[in-house]
């Protein structure tokens, strides 16, 4: 299992962890932008521990929708 994940950082640092590093990175700010913008919001209205609870909730909901096209090399 150790193996496993010093191969895939090793992958993932050299560029060669997905076939195109560009979309897996515009997926990966959108979901970020997501979760930012709802913490910002939430944290705001709601006050800042239900902001982080209910953006994380929701941007982790939200990152196997956002991947589901990757490929991988």
């Amino acid at each position: 299992m150790l193996e496993m994940l010093i191969y895939s950082v090793r992958s993932f640092v050299r560029g060669k962890l997905f076939r195109d590093n560009g979309a897996a990175l515009r997926q990966w700010l959108k979901g970020f932008s997501l979760t930012l913008g709802l913490l910002l919001a939430i944290g705001y209205f709601a006050g800042p521990l239900a902001g982080v609870v209910v953006s994380s909730l929701i941007g982790g909901a939200a990152q196997p929708y956002l991947f589901r096209d990757i490929k991988y090399a």
